[in-house]
Order: C-alpha cells, then structure tokens, then sequence
C-alpha cells in the first residue's frame, strides 16, 4: 500500500537488535513513556494513537537504529523541550500484523526471516487505544521498494 509522509512527535532511543539491546532499551522507553505521561505533553497530536516507529537505520536490521514512540501530528513546528520530532516519509509499505501486544515480538523474527526488498527509511506499529484497552491487534507497516 501506498502512504503519504506524516509527523511523529515523542520520545526516543538509540538502540540495536544486537546482543538483545533493543529488548532491553524499547520496554524501558515504552516504561518511560508512560510514567512520564508523554501522551499529555505531545502538542496538537491528531489522536491518541501511539506509534512505534523504527528509523535512522544504519544498515540492516541488525545494525544500530532509532525507536521513536509518540502521536502523529499536523506538523513539527511545535515540538517541546525533551520531546523529539521526526518525519516519516511516505511510499510503498506492506502491512503485517500482530495479533495481540504480545505477539509482536514474534510477529518482528517472522519479518527479519522473510526476504522483503527493506527500504529502512521507516517502519513503524500502530497501537490505537483500544489496543492498549483490550490487547487487540497491532498492525505493522514495513516501508518496501517499489
């Protein structure tokens, strides 16, 4: 499918699938996002749909990246102090998808093992709050060549 380029406002890590970093760095910044009540401080977000967007890789999956959890936003005009802001840019992408919070994890290894023609400009998951509520489904969207 193809999406158009939105904004992302929140907080982030810098982390890798190495080693098992990323295992330890993106539960403590899920942990930090909701202690720090993030949601309340993100200006002008378009919903309270959080997205988990992975990007500035710098090689495969394997290699180091950024994890960037926040809301969409019309724009990053307004970020606040502590928060960051990142563009995702637009273009084809598949949709894959977990079927509870949980299983997300898993859903990622059966990704890593699938030979897809990876992008690594930005892919991302999407927890609505009914999500969050009940342990719904969570989509993900891996940006693909053409």
């Amino acid at each position: 499918m193809e999406l158009n380029n939105f904004f992302v406002v929140g907080i982030a890590v810098r982390t890798t699938n190495e080693n098992g970093q990323s295992g330890a760095d993106i539960p403590q910044l899920w942990g930090r996002f909701f202690q720090e009540n993030i949601l309340a401080k993100i200006p002008n977000k378009i919903d309270s749909t959080i997205y988990s967007v992975y990007t500035d890789y710098e090689g495969d999956f394997m290699k180091p990246y950024t994890t960037l959890l926040g809301c969409k936003v019309p724009d990053l005009k307004n970020i606040p102090q502590g928060l960051v802001g990142k563009e995702i840019p637009g273009g084809k992408f598949l949709e894959f998808t977990a079927k509870g919070r949980m299983q997300v994890l898993p859903e990622w290894i059966n990704i890593w093992k699938t030979p897809l023609p990876r992008r690594y400009t930005a892919d991302f998951e999407v927890y609505r709050e009914s999500v969050l509520l009940s342990d719904g489904d969570v989509p993900i969207f891996i940006a693909v060549s053409s």
